[in-house]
């Protein structure tokens, strides 16, 4: 019996000591939005931690603290970051559960819970698949390191910061990170990268107040419809942003992504009836998947001017305000897209505030990366299927920080799967995914072991 097939054992013998480590940090609220159970969850998952032989320190931030975790002292042999985060979204609104967000349970196969999926049970099966290791066979024949954050649901503010402050003490050759779900087909996904993010708010306001729009009509300004011409005014009849410079960055795909762009499964009928549709915008699945990973967007959020209540209330809205995301692509970053957003908007209304309420630059990996290969044999033998290769998430991860800060390759491999409803009630992850999450991982530490003996 090898090394992995002990470690395999090993992880079989305690998995329902794994199961109930993941119920005890479950049950455990920590909702960075409101400070609720951050310090306790800190402690939980340090202990957990120390129990599998993994040395730790809590790194402070302006935030929460992050907590940092480091295992083996192998020379010339690889070193792996995982990333992950102890925080959770609220679980409101609560009658929308069929149980307890923080008092997990197994039905049908699944856990149920707030935070199991995003991201609890997902950085735990790094943590499992290393103290399955070193009880089994020992010393790991690579060098882990974990990074698990406590601001990833208010948008990772400090982890730049962080990271910049610790390049040395975070040094790796690559990162590993485990969140969102799986394939809809359910089969395992290794994604290279994802999408950055611009969120705006912009504001116009006229009179002092709401008027009668009868009293009033005709001589007062009308913010609303300024709002409507203004946004229509910035997009083309397609659809897309038209306004000078912000496509100026964005880089085409190259021919290898392409072809993993033919190579991802669609299945169209499922994705109309996921959404309600009848249509869809676009027929080819390859189009569907390159508009994810390479197209930015530029999203209405949210609208709000007057009066929207039931019945009719004749007003002039005093202000209208609209929310605005972006989605970006490599090479744009939220700094030249903010600026060219706000110059396009003054020009065309010099009376509209635009303020930024967030930003997170696109990361990107090569897929021909020399760790790529290693990834994908490590996810192929731990769920006993070929990975599904992505070029990006479409939606946004604080990714960069490894990309650009760290400088090393970066790939995101989710273990949940793909209907977690995570963020929303009712989130779960199959008992399978966290055992086939294991074994990932355990497959990963004896890919890169061997890698490092081949050297």
């Amino acid at each position: 019996m090898n090394d992995l097939e002990r470690a395999m054992n090993r992880a079989e013998e305690t998995k329902d000591e794994a199961l109930e480590t993941l119920f005890r940090l479950v049950a455990q609220p920590s909702i960075s939005t409101r400070g609720e159970g951050m310090k306790e969850s800190v402690e939980m998952l340090r202990a957990v931690m120390e129990d599998a032989g993994i040395k730790t320190r809590v790194l402070e931030t302006k935030g929460n603290p992050a907590i940092f975790g480091e295992v083996g002292d192998v020379p010339d042999a690889p070193t792996v970051l995982f990333y992950g985060h102890y925080d959770v979204q609220p679980p409101e609104p609560l009658e929308l559960w069929d149980s307890d967000p923080f008092e997990p349970e197994v039905r049908d196969g699944r856990i149920f819970g707030r935070g199991v999926a995003d991201n609890k049970g997902q950085h735990l099966c790094h943590i499992f698949a290393i103290k399955a290791w070193k009880e089994a066979v020992g010393e790991l024949p690579v060098n882990a390191k974990l990074l698990i954050e406590g601001d990833e649901e208010t948008g990772s503010p400090h982890l730049a910061d962080l990271v910049s402050e610790n390049k040395n003490l975070l040094a790796a050759d690559f990162v590993y990170t485990s969140d969102g779900g799986i394939h809809a087909s359910g089969s395992p996904t290794i994604c290279f990268g994802a999408r950055g993010l611009l969120y705006v708010e912009v504001e116009i306001n006229g009179a002092n107040g709401d008027a009668h729009s009868g009293n009033k009509g005709g001589v007062l300004p009308q913010p609303a419809w300024e709002m409507v011409e203004l946004l229509a005014s910035l997009r083309d009849s397609d659809g897309k942003a038209n306004f000078p410079g912000f496509r100026d960055d964005v880089r085409e795909s190259t021919p290898e992504e392409e072809a993993m762009l033919r190579d991802i499964p669609f299945d169209r009928n499922g994705f109309l009836e996921e959404h309600g549709l009848d249509e869809p915008l676009f027929e080819d699945g390859a189009e569907h998947h390159r508009r994810l990973a390479f197209e930015p967007t530029f999203n209405i959020a949210g609208l709000s001017s007057g009066y929207s209540g039931p019945g009719s209330k004749t007003i002039i809205p005093a202000k209208a305000v609209a929310k605005i995301d972006f989605r970006l692509v490599p090479e744009q970053t939220p700094e030249k897209v903010f600026e060219a957003f706000t110059a396009a908007v003054k020009e065309r209304n010099p009376n509209a505030e635009v303020r930024e309420l967030g930003g997170v630059p696109p990361s990107r990996t090569d897929p021909s990366s020399p760790m790529s290969r290693v990834v994908a044999d490590t996810v192929k033998k731990g769920w006993n299927s070929e990975p599904i290769n992505i070029p990006s998430l479409g939606g946004t991860l604080p990714d960069y920080v490894f990309t650009r800060i760290l400088g090393v390759p970066s790939f995101i491999v989710p273990y949940a799967n793909h209907d977690e409803k995570n963020h929303a009630p009712n989130e779960n992850m199959k008992v399978e995914c966290f055992y086939a999450g294991v074994r990932t991982t355990l497959s990963l530490i004896e890919g890169l072991g061997r890698r490092g003996r081949e050297r």
